[in-house]
């Protein structure tokens, strides 16, 4: 399907990123990587075959020839350069207003609700920029951070604080796109053994703005078109609407959805492989996932175990039993489904939160989730990972790693380079459990190192841990993985 059909679907209220081309689209992020100890370093390029983008200056000028053009693993389309930033200049600042593709945030990160990711940073724009040789830097450091926050409940500003500052860069509202093939150049950050930072690169519809939590609740992360009245009240753009505002089209479903390009865990495995996992993870890991909703409401997995199959024949008759979860999805090399997280379920909202959220405005989102086995040097030198994204019905997603091993599960790219097809989702598997799809949503990208007590650190806490995250405080020392602090001082 066409990038230019997509766009006449979707409303002119998010004309100013709404990108037009043909068929064959494609963003490459060159370079995303991280020299330093803690440091997030990147480039980053997009392809089409329709010239408008290079008339509109997105193309960096110092982009090598050989990423002009690209070749679709999945079917073979060949695909032009439509945007790229090779980070180039050195000192580059990304301030609110100081960039044409994009922001560095100056905020927390406001995930402090029900669903929230115990968030222990504030992104700092002074954290994001550019090296003498050629990168994009993002660098998490040990560091306090006082500001004012705004109480909604009691509305008043009250002082808050937070004891590190890390980065996230955003192209939202200024770079788009639906569809297309995403590269990222990686070296990840910190220590391969040391938990505790949350590297990440995905994609949100541009309809939300990533940590603005009004603008994604019960926008994030529906990919639906489909009238159904008993969801109407959680999807804020139904296809149930005969009006919908601001210039969108009446009855169209609409969302903010979220791809995740990769998301890395690191940490000390100590020799042991993750339980349930498929063939078998250890740590480090990276999470490629596809975050949709509405998500199925019974028979869930249960997290901890692979899905079940919920119809079985034992003695000639149809049992019942086990999960209903998303079918046929394709799986190569060393990756699982990813059995620990299958979605998150957004409730009704306590008054102290920052959004509202009624009964009747509940819902559960889906985690389409792989965990991919990765190894020490990705920490260390630069890795490619690839997204192609087939937007819409019949569309697909498919998420490709560079495979340095020449596995059997491999395949050659162009310039010799093999890849391995880790996961797949098809449009027919969304369609087929829930009646959603395959994002059509213009989408923008994200690049940032979190620091949150979700991920990475402690799951179990000793009864005499105080449970604090300071690294300048002794006694807080238990709620970290050993090593952490002194990765983030270094």
């Amino acid at each position: 399907k066409t990038l230019t059909n997509s766009m006449k679907e979707l409303s002119n209220g998010v004309e100013s990123c709404i990108l037009r081309g043909k068929k064959q689209e494609s963003l490459h992020h060159h370079s995303f990587s991280m020299k330093q100890i803690h440091q997030l370093i990147a480039l980053f390029v997009a392809f089409s075959c329709n010239g408008i983008f290079a008339s509109a200056g997105w193309i960096d000028s110092h982009t090598p020839e050989d990423k002009l053009k690209t070749k679709s693993l999945v079917d073979g389309l060949e695909y032009e350069l439509v945007m790229s930033d090779e980070f180039s200049v050195p000192n580059r600042t990304f301030n609110d207003g100081h960039d044409s593709t994009w922001t560095s945030l100056d905020k927390p990160d406001a995930d402090a609700n029900s669903a929230g990711g115990g968030s222990l940073h504030f992104y700092n724009s002074s954290q994001v920029t550019t090296t003498e040789e050629g990168y994009l830097k993002i660098t998490p450091i040990a560091e306090d951070k006082v500001w004012n926050q705004y109480d909604p409940v009691l509305k008043q500003y009250n002082k808050s604080k937070t004891h590190f500052k890390s980065g996230m860069l955003q192209s939202w509202n200024k770079f788009c796109f639906t569809g297309g093939i995403v590269e990222v150049d990686v070296i990840l950050p910190g220590s391969s053994t040391v938990g505790g930072l949350w590297p990440a690169i995905w994609l949100m519809g541009n309809l939300g703005r990533a940590t603005y939590l009004a603008s994604t609740n019960n926008v994030w992360p529906w990919s639906y078109n489909v009238c159904d009245r008993d969801l109407q009240g959680a999807q804020v753009i139904s296809a149930c609407n005969v009006q919908n505002h601001f210039g969108l089209h009446p009855s169209q479903g609409r969302g903010a959805t979220e791809i995740d390009i990769i998301e890395a865990m690191a940490g000390d495995a100590k020799g042991q492989y993750y339980p349930e996992t498929d063939p078998p993870i250890i740590l480090p890991y990276a999470d490629l996932t596809l975050q949709v909703a509405p998500g199925i409401k019974k028979y869930r997995p249960t997290p901890g175990y692979q899905p079940r199959p919920r119809e079985y024949l034992e003695s000639g008759n149809i049992k019942y039993d086990g999960s209903k979860w998303y079918r046929n999805l394709g799986l190569q090399g060393n990756t699982s489904i990813n059995p620990f997280f299958y979605g998150t379920f957004l409730g009704k909202t306590k008054p102290e939160e920052p959004v509202q959220r009624g009964k009747h405005q509940e819902f559960q989102a889906d985690a389409l989730s792989a965990m991919h086995q990765m190894s020490p040097d990705q920490f260390e030198t630069m890795h490619t990972v690839r997204l192609e994204w087939q937007p819409g019905p019949g569309g697909s997603l498919d998420w490709f790693v560079e495979d340095r091993q020449n596995t059997t599960a491999s395949i050659e790219g162009e310039n010799g380079k093999r890849w391995i097809r880790a996961f797949s989702i098809k449009d027919e598997s969304l369609n087929e459990a829930m009646g959603s799809q395959i994002p059509i949503e213009p989408s923008y990208l994200i690049m940032n190192v979190a620091i949150s007590s979700a991920w990475g650190f402690p799951f179990k806490l000793e009864k005499w841990c105080t449970g604090c995250y300071d690294c300048a405080d002794e006694k807080c020392q238990c709620s970290f993985q050993s090593g952490f602090c002194e990765m983030m001082e270094n």
